[in-house]
C-alpha cells in the first residue's frame, strides 16, 4: 500500500474551502496496514448541506482503491451529526474512550466508528 494519503476538499465557486477529509495510518505496525483512521471537517457555516457525506463517500472510495479493509473514525461522543452521518453510511460503534481529548475547555469522550470493506481480495502478512 502506498504511504501517501489523500486530502479531499470541497470548495465553493470562489475557491473557499467548505469541507475536507483525509485518512492516514491507524497504527504504525505492519499488522495494521489494511486499516486507516479518517477525519472529516465541515466549516460550521456549511454543515447540514451534505458536504460531510460527499467527503466521506469520496474517502470510502479512496480507501477501497488502496485495498484498505477497515476505516476507523474517532468522533467526539457528543457530535450527534457526525455520528448519524457515519451510521447512515454503514459505520458501527465499536467503543468509546472517556476523557481522552481536551478541547473548548472541557474533556472529550471519543467514540470509535468502524466500517469494514470487502478489500483486499488477498491480504498478506507484513
Amino acid at each position: 500500500m502506498n504511504d501517501r494519503y489523500p486530502v479531499i476538499g470541497l470548495e465553493d465557486s470562489r475557491g473557499a474551502l467548505l469541507a475536507f477529509g483525509s485518512f492516514g495510518p491507524f497504527r504504525a505496525w505492519p499488522a495494521y496496514k489494511y486499516t486507516v483512521e479518517h477525519s472529516v471537517y465541515v466549516h460550521k457555516g456549511y454543515r447540514g448541506q451534505g458536504l460531510g457525506r460527499e467527503v466521506l463517500l469520496q474517502l470510502i472510495a479512496a480507501t477501497k482503491a488502496r485495498q484498505v479493509h477497515c476505516m476507523i473514525g474517532g468522533i467526539d461522543a457528543t457530535n450527534s451529526g457526525s455520528i448519524a452521518l457515519h451510521e447512515r453510511l454503514g459505520f458501527r460503534h465499536v467503543g468509546t474512550l472517556p476523557q481522552v481529548g481536551f478541547k473548548f475547555g472541557r474533556w472529550l469522550d471519543v467514540s470509535f466508528y468502524q466500517l469494514l470493506l470487502d478489500t483486499p481480495a488477498e491480504p498478506m502478512d507484513g
